[in-house]
């Protein structure tokens, strides 16, 4: 099966935010025709290109729509065949060790000093665990073959 391509658009040019959506979601979509992918999985992708071809550049939620449908296929690919893009799990647990790890330590910390002004140290202490812990998660993804030559940046 064959995925299918994203029309061209002159009317994006003028938006930075719109146009700069628009290249990164044709960047997965380019590295995502690099690998042997289902038939399951290219069809769940020419639907959401499909859907986005027949939206008008001059929505007013065009970007969103453009964010939407990228999110969706990042996740669909990730659970279905787990590829993932470059940098995808160090991002999830930054997010995840402050709140998981980083709050739990900053209110330890508080409540056994009588200062909970302490709290705030716990967050970086848990960003940085939450860095070490998707980077390597990032890495053993790499090693195996299950990451992407594309990357998330907005």
């Amino acid at each position: 099966m064959i995925m299918k391509k994203l029309i061209e658009r002159q009317h994006i040019l003028e938006n930075t935010k719109v146009l700069s959506r628009y290249h990164q979601l044709g960047e997965l979509l380019k590295a995502l025709k690099k690998r042997e992918l289902p038939n399951e999985i290219i069809d769940f992708i020419n639907q959401h290109i499909e859907l986005l071809n027949s939206v008008s550049d001059s929505e007013k939620y065009f970007a969103k729509t453009i964010k939407e449908n990228e999110n969706e296929i990042i996740k669909h690919i990730e659970k279905k065949i787990n590829l993932v893009p470059k940098n995808y799990y160090r991002k999830r647990w930054l997010a995840l060790g402050i709140g998981a790890f980083g709050l739990p330590i900053g209110v330890a910390l508080g409540s056994a000093s009588g200062n909970m002004g302490l709290l705030g140290t716990g967050l970086p202490i848990g960003m940085g665990i939450g860095i070490v812990v998707g980077s390597s998660m990032d890495k053993k993804a790499f090693n195996e073959g299950r990451q992407l030559e594309f990357e998330v940046k907005h």
